[in-house]
């Protein structure tokens, strides 16, 4: 008994003593390894405007806040199968990436009590966040702007302030899809509004800096420079005129701030281009000078009042439409029709005229000049200079309200009508027809045109060369008016003998002038 307790306790020891001795050779070895020495300098960065923006961000980032956008759902209710993820509802997200704007259906699927849920109404029914977009307060006491696709549906509108932890319910003043602007406000004191600059005065190549909620990532700060201005054929909106700028945006930066080095507000992002769904690169804002009219107007109406000319103008002034109304150069936009008793009919404006100038200032290019038309109050008085038959011409306009395009049609197949009637010369090869009302619908006609139908046309012919087609409405040539096929019939015979004659045609309520020239190969 002696003899095997001397043992278990030998052979205990002998384990310890074994577990010992790697443990030794490792405190020898760590102490070998000390922390090397390295120098600390805590000290801030000297921060000067070549080296850090933080000032600047500093400054803006109180003035930008997050709008999150609710829907009242049942409980249960997982938003139409996209699993309540607010970045696959962002607004934003489903404009500009390809996904339906329109609000889906309610899901009616699952969950105790079916039609019974329906039947408690709000009881069941809970705020669920289904969009998250950026805004700018410009007021202290609670004005907010941001993009009208922001804000455009939903139930509840919810603001967080920079600390993420302050929160206001919204109430929507106005918005305006023809710019993408809306104006929201909270019931509150002592905000602090941004600064507004003259975004007419910056200039490609100046540095920006972009505020928003990219990706529900509260406050992200991106620079860059202004790559364009006036990017008005985007077809992001009706009148835009967009800055285009390289600062990374993306979805959630909707309705943010983007601003100049000194903090002062240049552009309200709107939208990217995008192949793949993040920033490439080219973003776009809607100037502050735009977005403070369209506020102020929404705040003061509760709508944008458009100043309106009432013209429809030409895409392009070819060289022979120029020399077919004596004009000195094509530098201009080309009044292709003037809407009856619209503000240009009643200063005296007539087709063909050149506009040149718009209150002493250049114009020619025609989206520019709908947009600083339309930037301006219905009732304002405007100056326009023209050139007619070669000579320039002073019109003072009173500019009346937009409500809309008067001539805009549906678009529709077009199908070749039965009844022909044959033109000579200027019109070989085209056969016309009058516009009657089974027609209008069938092309596309608005009620307001008048004139000859084209329903086929010779592709070797002189007309087809002038880009005219079956659907188009021959309304004019040389110079005089044509209401029916009768017309456009009689008056190629008394042009038969010129080279060149001028034509005013209409597609689906869009008119254009063509010169239609002798063949040189015939």
């Amino acid at each position: 008994m002696a003899m095997h307790q001397f043992m278990k306790k030998t052979i205990t020891r002998s384990i310890r003593y074994a577990l010992l001795a790697p443990l030794a050779l490792a405190s020898t070895v760590w102490a070998q390894n000390k922390l090397p020495e390295i120098t600390v300098d805590a000290a801030p960065l000297v921060r000067t405007p070549a080296n850090s923006y933080a000032d600047i961000v500093d400054k803006v980032a109180p003035s930008v806040v997050t709008i999150s956008i609710n829907e009242m759902r049942r409980m249960g209710d997982r938003g139409g199968g996209r699993g309540g993820n607010p970045l696959l509802d962002d607004p934003f997200f489903r404009r500009f990436f390809g996904q339906p704007e329109e609000r889906k259906e309610r899901n009616n699927r699952g969950g105790r009590g079916g039609d019974n849920q329906e039947e408690r109404g709000e009881a069941r029914r809970r705020p669920t966040q289904v969009g998250l977009g950026s805004g700018v307060i410009i007021s202290s006491d609670g004005y907010i702007l941001t993009n009208n696709h922001v804000v455009e549906v939903g139930d509840e509108i919810v603001v967080t302030l920079l600390d993420g932890k302050t929160e206001y319910k919204a109430k929507k003043i106005g918005g305006d899809a023809g710019s993408d602007i809306a104006v929201i406000k909270v019931e509150a004191t002592n905000l602090k509004p941004i600064v507004f600059a003259d975004s007419d005065k910056i200039k490609a190549g100046d540095l920006c800096i972009a505020i928003g909620n990219p990706f529900a990532l509260r406050q992200s700060v991106t620079m860059g420079i202004i790559s364009a201005t006036g990017r008005n054929q985007t077809g992001i909106s009706e009148f835009g005129n967009f800055i285009q700028t390289d600062a990374a945006i993306n979805p959630g930066n909707s309705g943010g701030a983007l601003v100049d080095i000194q903090g002062r507000l240049i552009g309200v992002n709107s939208a990217i281009f995008s192949r793949t769904g993040g920033n490439m690169g080219i973003g776009f804002a809607v100037p502050s000078s735009q977005a403070r009219s369209v506020m102020e107007s929404l705040i003061k109406y509760g709508k944008v009042q458009r100043g309106y000319l009432g013209i429809m103008m030409q895409d392009e002034i070819t060289e022979a439409v120029a020399k077919s109304f004596n004009l000195p150069h094509r530098n201009g936009i080309l009044v292709a029709e003037v809407l009856a008793d619209g503000a240009a009919e009643k200063a005296g404006m007539k087709p063909g005229d050149m506009i040149v100038e718009l209150d002493g200032k250049p114009f020619e290019d025609r989206a520019a000049f709908r947009t600083a038309i339309s930037s301006m109050e219905a009732g304002a008085q405007v100056k326009l200079k023209v050139i007619r038959n070669g000579e320039a011409k002073d019109l003072n306009i009173k500019l009346g309200e937009y409500e809309g395009n008067p001539l805009a049609a549906q678009p529709t197949p077009v199908e070749k009508p039965a009844e022909k009637a044959k033109a000579p010369d200027v019109l070989d090869g085209v056969t016309v027809t009058d516009v009657k009302n089974e027609y209008r619908q069938r092309f596309g006609i608005p009620e307001a045109v008048q004139g000859a139908l084209v329903t086929q046309v010779d592709p070797n012919s002189a007309v087809a060369d002038a880009e005219v087609n079956p659907g188009d409405v021959i309304v004019e040539i040389d110079g005089k008016i044509v209401k029916n096929a009768d017309d456009a019939v009689k008056l190629s015979e008394e042009v038969k003998n010129k080279e060149a004659v001028r034509m005013r045609v209409s597609t689906k309520g869009q008119t254009r002038f063509v010169v239609v020239e002798e063949r040189k190969d015939n």
